[in-house]
């Protein structure tokens, strides 16, 4: 069975001594793994329905989902990093045109975290009278359903903030001194991973649902959105990690380290947002009644 997996493998996975270079670009190939990518994705999400439908083994096939789309990306990435091996395929256009793609991702990062902060500021600028015309929603204090934002969520923003200083410094001690930038990026997945699971544990043990009307619907949005996006900044550095370990970026080609870094900075932006506003702010601000003729 691994056998046929493996030939299969090796007849479908992307070779770049066979690219074709036409001017300043390079044609990509035919591959699978865009279809099988997609086919990845279209599980988790399915799985994903069955899970929160309480369905037989949901749990079960949402976490096998997930490693098979794991899996393919893997797959994936091995190719995209074997291609940067050929210097005809990555000259200075290619790169400048990647890391403007990655600008315009987190653009529309961005935009996708605007949408959902317009729906807290306008919950709690004009609080609906159906949950007592306050924000936070009336009875929330007295039930412990508000976070206290100096607990758990001051020590998120510490190790996050920690870990933009240490990519930060990881960024800045290439090329010239590799093992500086290993330690600074491996320290930064340490924060993360602690960032991660503290969060992990707020969820649990705190008292606030995501069936807490609105409250806890933007609550849980914001933060738990911010999180998927935490775990997927924390892949992407540690497939950086990777491969500077083992001499990854010895042509002096950062591309994908410069995007990762990059996008652990909008990662961080995005949780002080998130405190200063959603857990203080939204948790301690002057009580914001409406006004009725009723």
């Amino acid at each position: 069975m691994l056998h046929k997996i493996k030939r299969l493998y090796n007849k479908y996975k992307s070779n770049p001594k066979k690219v074709r270079v036409v001017g300043d670009f390079f044609v990509v190939e035919p591959s699978v793994w865009p279809f099988l990518t997609a086919m990845g994705i279209f599980l988790l999400v399915l799985s994903t329905v069955a899970f929160f439908h309480y369905v037989t083994f949901g749990l079960f096939f949402l976490l096998s989902s997930f490693v098979i789309l794991i899996g393919i990306a893997s797959l994936w990435w091995k190719d995209l990093i074997a291609e940067t091996s050929n210097p005809r395929i990555y000259t200075g256009l290619i790169q400048s045109n990647l890391k403007l793609g990655m600008i315009l991702f987190i653009f529309s990062e961005v935009m996708f975290f605007s949408s959902f902060f317009w729906a807290f500021f306008h919950s709690s600028l004009s609080p609906s009278i159906f949950i007592g015309g306050v924000w936070p929603p009336d009875l929330f204090f007295e039930f412990g359903k508000v976070i206290d934002p100096w607990e758990l969520p001051f020590l998120n923003t510490l190790y996050l903030l920690l870990s933009g200083v240490f990519v930060t410094w990881a960024h800045h001690s290439l090329p010239q001194d590799e093992e500086d930038a290993f330690f600074g990026l491996f320290f930064c997945l340490f924060c993360a991973v602690f960032f991660t699971g503290w969060q992990v544990y707020e969820y649990h043990f705190e008292n606030l649902l995501l069936s807490d009307g609105i409250y806890g619907s933007c609550f849980f949005l914001l933060t738990g959105f911010h999180g998927i996006h935490v775990i997927g900044g924390t892949i992407f550095l540690t497939v950086c990690t990777i491969r500077l370990r083992y001499n990854g970026f010895s042509d002096g080609k950062f591309v994908g380290l410069d995007c990762a870094v990059w996008y652990w900075h909008f990662v961080d932006v995005v949780w002080i947002f998130l405190f200063i506003f959603v857990y203080v702010w939204g948790n301690y601000a002057t009580p914001v009644y409406v006004l009725s003729n009723y």
